[in-house]
């Protein structure tokens, strides 16, 4: 799969990235599990496969899926911008995600984006210089009672992170990947 657009002129539209073989035959699985009229359904799931692939969903990706699915581009890009497992442009080895869902902010969670901020020496939004490190704010992840809550590359949530166990979330993750 080609990991770059081709753009005919500088400033030109995007144009979809070139699905590889097994890229189409992962979508066709994903698109044989709804009727043939509601492959659109599969949009989640493309999106998905697309980002695993690519480490993340450009827009010449959607593009990519809108074309396979028969969907107007915009519906592509509304499903890759209202949820947030979707990354628009690279991110780091962990992405993290503090809520800061008003429960959870009452109860640290935006002390704890700040203690994050300051250990890895990034804004909000940023990416640490190693590229091991990008930290987000998110939106509720449904476990207010175990405030401050945070989510590791969109699947390991980490409840009541108190500063201790930030900093040991931290230091692990920089041991797995071999920079402690």
């Amino acid at each position: 799969m080609s990991s770059h657009a081709t753009h005919s002129a500088a400033g030109a539209a995007p144009q979809p990235v070139v699905l590889s073989d097994a890229t189409r035959a992962r979508f066709a699985r994903e698109v044989a599990k709804y009727p043939a009229d509601q492959k659109q359904s599969a949009v989640m799931a493309c999106l998905s496969i697309l980002q695993q692939e690519q480490g993340h969903v450009s827009a010449e990706g959607e593009l990519a899926v809108a074309e396979y699915l028969g969907m107007a581009p915009m519906a592509v890009h509304e499903v890759t911008t209202f949820y947030n497992m979707y990354n628009q442009r690279p991110v780091g080895r962990f992405k993290i995600n503090v809520c800061t869902n008003l429960p959870c902010t009452l109860r640290g969670g935006g002390k704890a984006l700040e203690r994050l901020c300051q250990r890895l020496g990034v804004e909000v939004g940023g990416t640490t210089a190693d590229g091991l490190f990008t930290l987000q704010p998110g939106e509720c992840m449904g476990a207010c009672a175990d405030a401050p809550v945070l989510l590791v590359n969109d699947r390991n949530m980490c409840s009541y992170m108190s500063d201790d166990k930030l900093d040991q979330l931290i230091d692990g993750l920089r041991q797995a990947e071999g920079q402690a």
